[in-house]
């Protein structure tokens, strides 16, 4: 039985744990471990996503998580792999008793006996723009997940979703200025060393990229890279 004034305690601790987070790695990984920590009867957590028919472990926390998603992966059935793959819209799944057998992933299920896990649970991130995979939460007892994980799966993951979204946000800002900086430290060499106005300095490496098919700011580096080897 979920303690529910704790749990909401915990919740704002982890928030602000998950917008610490520097990297959006960080914040997976985070996620993950958070919810061992706060989930009651939860020994194992992962972040699977599915990428072109691939399942992708995005983040684990102890063991069985990589090996089921693996497996799910490999089988093409699994309730990780359908949550992340929003089969039949369902949201959040739950298992009670992996240990007997289960019609909607008989090859999965079977291996996942093997593997020791006797109950999984599993809730979408996602936000209004953005899905982020399944978090997906294992024990090795039957029984281990009720029906208030349910609510407490939906609030970590809600909490987690907004965080993910953000710490995504700050990445792309934060690559886009190391893209603005790298172009125009290009421009001034080019500037300097051949008399250019930033107009044509700027011409000069979208023709480069355009004609060698790479990123601008790959084509920066590049003339990064021989400004400093000249000098």
């Amino acid at each position: 039985m979920v303690e529910w004034r704790q749990y909401a305690e915990q919740m704002a601790l982890l928030a602000r744990d998950l917008l610490a987070q520097d990297s959006v790695q960080g914040t997976l990984d985070e996620i993950a471990a958070a919810a061992v920590k706060l989930i009651e009867g939860c020994e194992a957590a992962g972040i699977l996503a599915v990428s072109k028919g691939r399942a992708v472990t995005l983040s684990a926390c102890g063991d069985m998580v990589e090996e089921s998603d693996r497996l799910q992966g490999e089988l093409g059935e699994g309730p990780c792999f359908d949550a992340a793959r929003r089969v039949d819209g369902e949201r959040l799944f739950r298992i009670a008793d992996m240990t007997m057998p289960q019609p909607s992933w008989p090859r999965f299920s079977q291996k996942a006996r093997e593997l020791g896990i006797g109950s999984m649970t599993g809730v979408l991130l996602y936000t209004d723009q953005q899905d982020f995979g399944a978090l997906n939460l294992y024990s090795r007892r039957p029984g281990a997940f009720g029906r208030d994980i349910e609510s407490a799966g939906w609030l970590l993951a809600s909490h987690a979703a907004v965080a993910l979204s953000t710490a995504r946000t700050v990445e792309q800002l934060e690559h886009a200025l190391e893209t603005r900086h790298a172009i125009g430290e290009a421009m001034g060499i080019l500037m300097e060393r051949h008399g250019l106005s930033e107009d044509e300095a700027f011409a000069v490496l979208r023709r480069l990229s355009q004609e060698h098919n790479i990123k601008l700011r790959d084509v920066a580096g590049h003339v990064r890279a021989d400004s400093s080897a000249q000098d």
